[in-house]
């Protein structure tokens, strides 16, 4: 049986231009945050632009903060200024296509769209990192998805038994 890591610290990261200059309010991080403190998680959310560098930025200092699991919202689908894949790749150490797979497959049972999201998972550094479509929608399938698998990744992260 896994055990919840020592330390359930998250970070969630909205990726959106236009909630990142308050033109729009950020609804999908505080319905993340919401989601993983009702699972036991202390989590933070902070809204970067749709930028290769910002998105990178703020994955790496949710990590350097210890956040174990980092879930990104926004930014995963065909438009040209949607990046957050194409951010969080280089920074992988372990690609788990297998929970994004998962992800996509639940959110289609809702909206077909959610077959067009690029979002991966993956590992860096000590941290499971996630990447939501930009919706309250895309949370609420997701959350529980990465839930299902996180305390065990993060077991087995720090040395824990199959």
């Amino acid at each position: 049986m896994d055990h919840a890591p020592s330390s359930r610290v998250a970070r969630v990261i909205t990726v959106s231009d236009r909630a990142s200059t308050g033109q729009r309010e950020d609804r999908s991080g505080p319905a993340a945050v919401s989601l993983l403190v009702e699972a036991g998680w202390t989590a933070d959310v902070r809204v970067v632009p749709d930028d290769i560098d910002a998105i990178a930025g703020s994955i790496r200092s949710g990590i350097d903060i210890g956040a174990r699991l980092i879930v990104t919202t926004g930014g995963t689908g065909v438009a040209p200024r949607d990046v957050t894949p194409q951010a969080t790749v280089p920074l992988l150490r372990l690609s788990l296509p297998g929970i994004a797979e998962q992800i996509r497959r639940v959110g289609a049972e809702n909206v077909a769209g959610a077959i067009l999201s690029r979002g991966v998972a993956g590992v860096i550094g000590p941290a499971l990192v996630v990447n939501l479509a930009g919706s309250t929608g895309a949370v609420r399938d997701g959350i529980p998805v990465i839930l299902s698998v996180a305390d065990h990744v993060l077991s087995q992260l720090d040395g824990g038994d199959h």
